[in-house]
């Protein structure tokens, strides 16, 4: 099991390059929207057959290029990489002690090593999709009792 991150930092590749691959690849996909697999002919080692690559891959691909265009640094973790709770906290802007009450309280899953806590990145992406999502839920109910109460 992996757990390394990989990081470009901005500035690390040229802008338009990658803004020029995004906007090919993204045209394609969109010219192409029942394919599942994408075969890219490249030389790749002396190989002579295409590589053969899944659809999910090629459009997290062209997003990484998209925003190493727009100057921004990129990382990518895998799900099962294990973080500290500092950052942790960090990735939900939030302190370290609130997050911490989070782990007590169950709301994000966590191991211990030794004594130290430590949260899988994939745990911290899940909870912050249900907050969000009850975040979202909450304004929606607010603007809608704000419609009720101004029609009066």
């Amino acid at each position: 099991m992996s757990t390394a991150v990989s990081v470009i930092r901005p500035g690390q590749v040229d802008t338009q390059v990658a803004n020029r691959a995004a906007r090919r690849i993204r045209d394609y996909l969109q010219s192409n929207p029942d394919q599942e697999t994408i075969s890219i002919d490249a030389e790749l080692g002396g190989v002579d057959e295409a590589l053969v690559v899944p659809r999910a891959a090629i459009v997290m691909f062209a997003q990484v290029l998209g925003m190493l265009a727009d100057g921004q640094g990129v990382h990518i973790m895998p799900d099962r990489a294990m973080l500290t709770t500092q950052q942790a906290a960090d990735m939900l802007n939030v302190s370290r002690p609130y997050l911490i009450r989070l782990l007590e309280e169950g709301e994000i899953p966590f191991t211990k090593v030794g004594t130290h806590r430590r949260v899988a990145f994939g745990d911290l992406l899940d909870y912050k999709r249900k907050d969000d999502q009850s975040r979202r839920t909450a304004a929606a109910s607010l603007t809608a009792l704000s419609g009720e109460l101004g029609e009066d």
